[in-house]
């Protein structure tokens, strides 16, 4: 909701900020510095008017008294005009201000708006009437106790009558659409796309910003994992080399290819390239020849990704941390052999890219690990509500976690998501 987006951002009561900010800068439209329908804006608004209507009002009162000879009569057809034109200035931006402040749903608020100045201007056409036939009264029978002929219009035709009594109402609804509130609407709605637009050039910095400090904590993360899975495997190696100098062999070329693929990743930036999805499957087909090695070999993998997608951005960590949890979780509690699929697919402006593993399956307590929150964090981080991770049990046994995530553009370099 718009509206109520704002005033948390900023009160009512609080000038509004640079990029919401159209005019205020005169010394009589300061009050355009606040909330079209706050108070101080009410208050600046009719204090404006008020001067401006006091003035026409004494010389009104002026001329009347001049014409009448009866300066008291002058007095009272003053009074009478200011009272009516002010409520004509102020009646639906009153009204309207009250709307504001009863903090309604931004929809709902709108409408309401627009009812209060049509209200307002509605009433000051009917307080007009009431002013106008007063002055008209008292002027006539001043200047007929003075001895004073009233004007006369003479005879008009049917179509002169009609022709005025349009032109009067077109003045009418001009007059009272304006500097009744009409035009404070127009700047009300215009303040509301204003809001709206710099509410999401904020919520575009921090998403901005929100990325850049999960990038950090993941490479942190990644910082820390690292180390532990090397020093496994290369305790593994050390334990074949005396048993199976081949595989040792095999496990160490394994063990090289993932470092060229991943310590680079280690410092972003570097080489200017985007984390693609390629490169991404690439980490993940090195981890899994690793643990394949580790794990006797009895650990099958498939990659499905057409090359046109490889190209694509994507976040880094995200696919290596599913793989993860797929063979730690699904394959090596269960003897015998393991496969882990990874499948990537293009479905309308959706990047679908899954890891299915035919392991134990989905137990309680999993999928809320730390990896998988950290994989959560960093979807909400880069695309709010945009994105998603889902966790379900395969057909045939084992576990299922797929990514949704919006297309982004082709992140394509000469050598991107091809380490």
């Amino acid at each position: 909701m718009a509206g109520r987006e704002a005033s948390d951002a900023y009160a009512l009561g609080r000038p509004l900020p640079p990029d919401v900010l159209v005019g205020g800068n005169t010394v009589w439209g300061r009050y355009r510095q606040y909330p079209v329908f706050s108070l101080p804006w009410l208050r600046g608004r009719s204090l404006l008017f008020g001067g401006l209507i006091g003035a026409y009002a004494l010389l009104t009162a002026f001329g009347v008294g001049f014409a009448t000879r009866d300066y008291g009569v002058g007095v009272l057809s003053g009074l009478h005009l200011f009272v009516a034109f002010g409520l004509m200035a102020t009646a639906g931006p009153i009204l309207a201000t009250w709307v504001r402040y009863r903090r309604w749903p931004d929809t709902r608020e709108r409408r309401a708006v627009v009812v209060a100045v049509l209200a307002g201007i509605v009433i000051s056409f009917f307080v007009d009437q009431w002013a106008s036939s007063y002055v008209q009264a008292v002027v006539g029978d001043a200047m007929r106790a003075a001895g004073q002929s009233l004007p006369n219009a003479g005879a008009v035709s049917g179509a002169e009558r009609h022709f005025a009594i349009s032109l009067n109402l077109l003045v009418l609804v001009v007059i009272y659409g304006m500097f009744g509130g009409g035009l404070a609407l127009r700047a009300y709605f215009s303040e509301q796309r204003r809001w709206r637009e710099d509410r999401q050039r904020r919520d575009m910095a921090r998403l901005q910003q929100a990325k850049r400090d999960s990038d950090l904590r993941l490479g942190a993360l990644q910082a820390q994992v690292e180390p532990h899975f090397l020093f496994n495997t290369l305790a593994s190696v050390r334990a074949l080399v005396r048993q199976d100098a081949d595989k040792a062999e095999r496990t160490l070329d394994a063990l090289v290819d993932y470092l060229r693929a991943s310590i680079p990743r280690l410092r972003p930036g570097e080489d200017g390239a985007l984390s693609t999805l390629g490169a991404q499957l690439d980490l993940c087909a090195r981890y899994l020849d690793v643990m394949r090695l580790r794990m006797g070999e009895r650990l099958h993998v498939a990659i499905e990704a057409d090359e046109a997608l490889r190209g694509h951005a994507f976040p880094p960590l995200l696919l290596i941390t599913l793989v993860e949890n797929a063979v730690k979780h699904g394959i090596e509690p269960v003897r015998g052999p393991g496969v882990i699929t990874i499948v990537a697919s293009l479905e309308g402006d959706r990047l679908r890219v899954r890891v299915e593993d035919d392991g134990v399956g989905l137990q309680p307590g999993v999928g809320g690990g730390v990896g998988l929150e950290n994989v959560r964090e960093q979807l909400r981080a880069r695309y709010g509500r945009h994105a998603a991770l889902a966790l379900r049990s395969g057909a045939a046994g084992g576990c299922i976690a797929e990514l949704d995530l919006p297309l982004e553009s082709d992140a394509r370099q000469p050598g991107a998501g091809h380490p």
